[in-house]
């Protein structure tokens, strides 16, 4: 079978350092910390009070009042990018074939912040099971999809990918295998999460899993740092609009760049930590270079899983060391968790994002936030440690792993006619 070839035509963002695309290219470029005291709820009693919060944004600037209640926040968050992505790609929606248009999107965990309050709501009650009537499609983890295409009439394949922090990833993989096989033209894909709660915060806390660096929020995460204790928790939203190379050409699309291939592996190890020598990290970034057809030196940079857990970052590194050998040091390697934290199910959208913007900008973002070398970690890797560099960037792979062992990884790179 001859496979078809992929390219991104729109690009959506919401994040804690930028509300669109061009916010979120800037605050990256420019090393702009997203995390500060949480303002979602009263954090004053957990053990971390802070986090990677979407800032300055009003849902109803986006969608009517009524539609917008229907929705959890996650779900508002999908909405908000995919609009952008598919203004960005400009389609003559008379001409768009709707039937092989659909939406692949991710996410870890869904409507958590409506869970929580449905069943705060019964709990704080007589025992009257009183429900809002929208609670389970305001919750599940799949609605965001529907809705994205109920507002395009996207009629082909639609699904939701759950691999939690890995995915987004997945689901752009998905999108990527369902057009080059020739089953859809065009599919928006991406994730979304909003798990900045009581019970998100309770119990990733309860997990030990976050920074409880409380004095000093903005450096809190801090990929690679011999002091990091933990990832900061973001929320927010990616999307991408991906199609097939002749469909895109065909109508005039702007072409961003090509989706080169994608890899997935399983750790097998154990439910949250990482397996210490890095082996499934391993195995997906060789998935990934088989499927694209390329090999390790044809690879400028990784964005990294990089979520500033102690065993984590030093997994990760180990893996790039095995599959990149000596031309490991010659890569730009980073962690854009350092300013976004950790958006879960959506990080490998919005990561993927940004390597799609460095290629098209020639410039790698930083891994902010490091003071002190790791002794366990190569110091001859270059983690592009707190300031943006200038790179001809060619080709770029984005990691995601999520608990459970779950690994993603997908390549990007600058289209070549």
């Amino acid at each position: 079978m001859n496979l078809k070839r992929v390219v991104v035509t729109g690009l959506g963002a919401l994040t804690p350092i930028g509300n669109n695309v061009a916010e979120y290219w800037n605050g990256l470029i420019n090393g702009v910390s997203g995390a500060a005291p949480i303002t979602h709820f009263d954090a004053s009693n957990f053990k971390t009070q802070f986090a990677c919060e979407v800032k300055n944004f009003n849902v109803e600037d986006f969608i009517d009042r009524k539609e917008a209640r229907k929705m959890d926040r996650y779900t508002q968050y999908a909405m908000v990018t995919a609009t952008e992505a598919m203004e960005d790609a400009n389609f003559d929606f008379e001409k768009l074939n709707a039937d092989r248009a659909g939406v692949i999107w991710g996410s870890g965990i869904g409507g958590l912040q409506t869970f929580q309050d449905e069943v705060t709501n019964f709990n704080e009650g007589n025992g009257t099971p009183k429900f809002n009537p929208f609670f389970i499609p305001k919750m599940i983890a799949d609605i965001a999809g529907g809705l994205i295409s109920m507002k395009y009439n996207l009629r082909g394949p639609n699904f939701t990918t759950v691999s939690a922090c890995a995915s987004s990833t997945n689901a752009i993989i998905d999108a990527f295998n369902y057009i080059r096989l020739g089953m859809a033209d065009v599919i928006v894909t991406g994730g979304s999460e909003a798990a900045v709660t009581i019970a998100g915060i309770g119990g990733f806390n309860a997990m030990h899993a976050l920074s409880t660096r409380n004095d000093d929020p903005k450096t809190a995460s801090r990929p690679m740092d011999k002091d990091r204790d933990g990832f900061v928790l973001g929320e927010g939203a990616g999307a991408l609009v991906l199609e097939e190379y002749e469909h895109a050409v065909a109508r005039g699309a702007k072409i961003y760049c090509e989706i080169g291939g994608g890899g997935m592996s399983a750790d097998a190890h154990h439910i949250t930590a990482p397996h210490p020598e890095g082996l499934g990290a391993k195995n997906v970034m060789l998935n990934c270079l088989r499927d694209a057809g390329l090999k390790p030196t044809d690879v400028d940079g990784v964005n990294m899983h990089g979520t500033s857990t102690p065993l984590g970052d030093i997994a990760e590194s180990k893996a790039i060391l095995e599959v990149f050998g000596e031309h490991a040091y010659t890569m730009n390697l980073n962690s854009t968790k350092s300013m976004t934290g950790h958006l879960l199910g959506a990080t490998g959208a919005i990561e993927a994002i940004s390597c799609i913007l460095a290629i098209q900008h020639g410039m790698v973002p930083p891994t902010i936030n490091h003071f002190t070398d790791d002794e366990n970690i190569d110091p001859k890797l270059n983690f592009t440690f707190n300031k943006a560099q200038k790179r001809d960037v060619k080709v770029l792979m984005s990691n995601t792993f999520g608990f459970g062992g779950h690994n993603a990884c997908v390549l990007v790179k600058k289209l070549e006619n």
